[in-house]
């Protein structure tokens, strides 16, 4: 079969190292050097040749004209995470298989909340803050991680690795997902409650639900303002799922608290927000996802991805129309 890369530099660079690129190749006839989705704009007939594409950020539209101009294509493996920016109504009508690296792109999202959840059921935020302010070893209230309860809103890819690397400690974990029944969550030593109880009950709260028409604005002022004190909010999913005016407002009221902040709406915020000077905020650029050498986990699970596809096995990672629409 006959291959060929589109996707930014960057990004080729990143996902697709050497080791990787090499792999492909003994599997696949890379039949054209590099394109982007300008030089494939700018000359579709590239694309002629192609059964499979290897894509990743800056993946072009999949429109249907483009599509005319590879009548060959069969599979697209996109090393990175949502597709919802390329995929079209023509793309899924040829039954063309996608995978995608979401799921690699969820361990160092996991890998970053575990950090968070860990450091904020010590309240560890908040004694930075006040050891800051006051010069003295001061302490606050802790919940500490034996006994304490850790609210996951969602159980998607990221949520359920979050049940998983939490198991190693003595912390309760409680989830709201609508869409996950409370035989499966406790088939996953999960409680399923609602998303008004989990902010009531949890130590840490932490956020991973895609954001859709019917998420956005989920998380309102109300619920953060019933957090326990001394509580820690964590957001890794968008900011738009979050009501953050209401946020604001309840973290000016509540300086016990703290939110940790890896996204945001818009991103980044406006430069007077107050997200930038609150001190019980704590934001970073959009950091949780893969970075640097984590890019190269998702190449490498496209190539096993290949290889399913290769051998007539079907596609770990494969995703329909119906699933791509309710990715982050």
């Amino acid at each position: 079969m006959k291959g060929i890369y589109i996707l930014n530099t960057p990004a080729y660079d990143l996902i697709y190292g050497e080791p990787e690129r090499r792999r492909i190749a003994e599997l696949v006839d890379i039949y054209a050097g590099q394109q982007t989705a300008q030089s494939v704009q700018a000359d579709p007939t590239i694309l002629a040749e192609a059964d499979l594409i290897f894509s990743g950020w800056g993946c072009p539209k999949f429109t249907a004209e483009l599509l005319d101009a590879a009548p060959k294509l069969k599979a697209v493996f996109y090393g990175a995470g949502t597709v919802r920016y390329f995929v079209s109504d023509a793309f899924w009508a040829r039954g063309i298989q996608l995978s995608s690296g979401w799921a690699a792109n969820a361990v160092p999202v996991a890998e970053y909340t575990l950090a968070q959840i860990l450091f904020g059921l010590k309240s560890g935020w908040q004694h930075v803050l006040v050891y800051r302010e006051t010069r003295k070893l001061t302490r606050v209230p802790v919940a500490g991680a034996f006994g304490s309860t850790v609210g996951l809103i969602s159980l998607g890819m990221i949520g359920r690795l979050m049940v998983e690397r939490l198991k190693p400690f003595d912390v309760r974990v409680i989830a709201y997902d609508p869409f996950v029944t409370p035989a499966e969550g406790a088939s996953l030593g999960v409680e399923m409650v609602g998303l008004d109880e989990l902010f009531r009950r949890a130590d840490v709260a932490s956020l991973h639900t895609p954001w859709l028409p019917e998420t956005e604005r989920l998380i309102t002022g109300a619920h953060l303002l019933s957090l326990k004190p001394y509580a820690t909010f964590i957001n890794t999913a968008r900011g738009a799922i979050v009501r953050e005016d209401e946020m604001i407002a309840v973290l000016q009221q509540r300086p016990d608290l703290v939110a940790v902040l890896d996204v945001t709406y818009p991103e980044p915020p406006a430069a007077d927000s107050p997200l930038y000077t609150l001190p019980n905020v704590i934001i970073t650029p959009h950091i949780a996802g893969s970075m640097q050498a984590e890019c190269r986990r998702q190449g490498q699970y496209m190539i096993a991805e290949l290889e399913r596809y290769l051998a007539g096995q079907p596609l770990q990672y494969g995703l329909t129309r119906a699933k791509a629409a309710i990715m982050a």
